[in-house]
């Protein structure tokens, strides 16, 4: 039997204009906005909410949207969209393809503005089927691990209806049309952590006279190679990147310094100070058995928490997803490695739930090697890929997740 939450977002979503959907999608798509720079993407957002009817303001935590829209008594729900775009040349050949030349939407956050924009048409439109406060929200910055702490940090709950639940949901790999719920974690912290190797520069025909960095730093670099392989539990999930290796400016000159740019994920607090302590360690006594004439230095940089889904509020979204697509669509893949700054978004002790619309194209899948489905998963273009380029067909589903998810928690009319 469908619940009254699933035929209501069926009936409100049906005559949504998907051709209108599209078009907002692609004109994003055309005109991507680095991490706080989103200036169009909120205007644009922005103007769909207050034609819907939403009090809406802009410009909260430097470029983000809040839309409110208030209905009588009952819930507040807050639905998240990101809005940011990434430092990637985009080389889909789509039609519409990036017009920014080294910037594209690769991670589908031009798609999740899509889908909430037409999520609160839709809401708005049927309000007389349900009752509560809806708060839906464009952030900026999700990139960078910058956004929803500034929202927050200015006062978005200060100014704006504090949510009994938070709900958002993120464009992923894999065959278009399924619905990927964890009920508790579901994705990893991520830490990142600079090095900067001092050596002695001199010219390249006298490397007696000098304490070369590169040769420092590529020593570190491969020692780090440790930390996960025989430092970390097998039970533990890590992963350790090294991301950039700079140094030099040309051929023959022995550079003074290095710098090495890493990247860590992991599950858990204990296993990131255990990391983090290793990177110390290893760089210090690289540096030491060099000769290196200062010790180095390392920094903590950007942090992102990890995603821990509300095990009650994400069976129920998961539910009502399995009534309007299909129990088939629905499944827990688990935990991944990837991180949000989403949680940062939540109140102490306010729920949320966090899940993944497949978006693959159908031909795209079709075609990647692969005899079982995780080794297709590793073919198709992932996020961040300068060939991410998520089915229109989940233009339309992508919206009914988020109204039929809110409809579970809102009071029904």
């Amino acid at each position: 039997m469908t619940s009254p939450a699933a035929r209501t977002a069926l009936d409100l979503t049906a005559g949504l204009p998907v051709t209108d959907l599209e078009a907002l999608y692609r004109d994003l798509h055309r005109h991507p906005e680095l991490s706080l720079q989103e200036y169009r993407t909120a205007g644009k957002f922005a103007e769909r909410l207050r034609k819907a009817g939403f009090e809406t303001a802009e410009g909260v935590g430097g470029t983000g949207v809040v839309g409110v829209l208030r209905n009588g008594d009952g819930p507040t729900v807050l639905l998240r969209a990101d809005m940011d775009a990434l430092p990637v040349g985009e080389e889909t050949g789509l039609p519409y393809a990036s017009e920014v030349p080294g910037v594209m939407h690769a991670c589908g956050h031009d798609l999740h503005v899509t889908w909430l924009a037409g999520a609160a048409r839709a809401l708005a439109a049927g309000r007389e089927a349900w009752s509560g406060t809806l708060v839906v929200v464009g952030q900026p910055a999700e990139e960078t691990g910058q956004g929803a702490r500034a929202m927050v940090a200015d006062g978005l709950y200060e100014r704006f209806p504090r949510p009994d639940v938070l709900l958002a949901q993120h464009a992923a790999p894999g065959p278009a049309g399924l619905y990927a719920h964890s009920p508790g974690l579901i994705l990893s912290a991520s830490t990142d952590v600079d090095v900067v190797v001092h050596g002695r520069g001199g010219h390249g025909s006298r490397p007696e006279s000098t304490v070369d960095p590169v040769v420092t730093a590529a020593y570190l670099v491969t020692r780090l190679q440790t930390v996960v392989s025989r430092e970390i539990a097998a039970r533990d999930s890590a992963v350790l990147t090294v991301g950039r290796i700079e140094a030099g400016t040309r051929h023959n000159i022995i550079p003074s310094q290095a710098h090495i740019a890493l990247n860590l994920r992991t599950q858990s607090a204990e296993v990131r100070d255990r990391m983090t302590a290793a990177v110390r360690r290893i760089a210090a006594g690289e540096c030491l058995a060099a000769g290196c004439p200062r010790e180095p230095e390392v920094t903590i940089g950007a942090d992102f928490p990890v995603t821990v889904n509300d095990p009650g509020t994400d069976h129920r979204v998961a539910a009502v997803h399995g009534e309007v697509f299909g129990a088939a669509t629905v499944f827990d893949p688990g935990p991944a490695m990837g991180s949000e700054d989403f949680p940062h978004l939540a109140p102490d002790g306010v729920p949320y739930s966090y899940w993944f619309v497949t978006s693959t194209p159908a031909d795209v899948w079709e075609a990647a090697p692969g005899a079982d489905l995780m080794e297709k998963f590793a073919a198709v273009p992932s996020n961040h890929s300068p060939h991410f380029a998520p089915d229109l067909s989940t233009l339309l589903p992508g919206v009914r997740t988020l109204v039929s998810g809110a409809l579970a928690h809102l009071s029904l009319a």
